[in-house]
């Protein structure tokens, strides 16, 4: 967590309050119900709430994604992750956010409740975006090409997948989550090792777009022609 001391009134403030509301989100859900027992819970005064969170409960909803982001991200860098194999890191990075939510599992699961309606859904993928992306970066990635995308776009359904199955899982210690995350993080490197094989029989990808846009162009260097590239 943030040290107070080094964290503006307000921002303290309004942690202190998503913390104090989180316990009452499982029975009142993200309202302003729940929020203002929270503020009741840490001895805060009621007008703070619109001080504090001028958008309400979605505000709070918002600051709750990018706060378990920031705690994952701090235990990830105290784990010894660069001795393990890249499946190995994918998993522990997946295993540390759901680990670190198990008090909330109620609250995460109103949250997604919320984040499927329509003018939610532009936020939620957001949020999925900005964890699968603090993952990778955990997880050593260096990538700048394609692959950083279809990364990120392959750890989005792995995790999505996984959080969905521990939502519902009532087994020992989530002895099943864990199996569930094994095996769909085995599928992917299935699908990288295919790819690796049919990359053998194909083009260089680079090339070929290079090639389709000088065929487009009537002849002419591409723009993307590594010869006419600045610097």
């Amino acid at each position: 967590m943030t040290k107070p001391s080094k964290t503006p009134r307000r921002d303290r403030d309004r942690l202190r309050l998503l913390e104090a509301t989180l316990p009452h989100v499982s029975f009142d859900g993200w309202t302003l119900a729940a929020m203002r027992s929270g503020a009741a819970d840490a001895d805060m005064d009621p007008g703070d709430l619109v001080r504090l969170y001028p958008d309400g409960p979605d505000e709070l909803i918002r600051l709750f994604m990018e706060q378990a982001d920031i705690w994952m991200d701090e235990e990830l860098t105290r784990r010894d992750l660069g001795n393990m194999r890249i499946r190995d890191r994918i998993a522990t990075a997946v295993r540390v956010r759901l680990e670190q939510q198990a008090p909330h599992r109620e609250a995460i699961r109103r949250a997604l409740a919320l984040q499927v309606m329509p003018q939610n859904g532009p936020g939620g993928l957001r949020a999925l975006y900005r964890t699968v992306d603090l993952m990778w970066r955990a997880a050593g990635d260096t990538s700048t090409d394609f692959n950083f995308y279809t990364k990120r776009l392959l750890l989005s359904s792995v995790y999505t997948a996984t959080l969905m199955f521990w939502i519902n899982d009532e087994s020992h210690d989530c002895e099943a989550t864990w199996a569930f995350l094994d095996r769909r993080i085995g599928n992917v490197m299935e699908i990288e090792k295919a790819k690796a094989r049919v990359k053998r029989w194909l083009p260089d990808p680079d090339d070929l777009v290079r090639r389709i846009v000088r065929r487009q162009r009537g002849g002419q260097a591409s723009p993307f022609s590594p010869s006419e590239k600045p610097g």
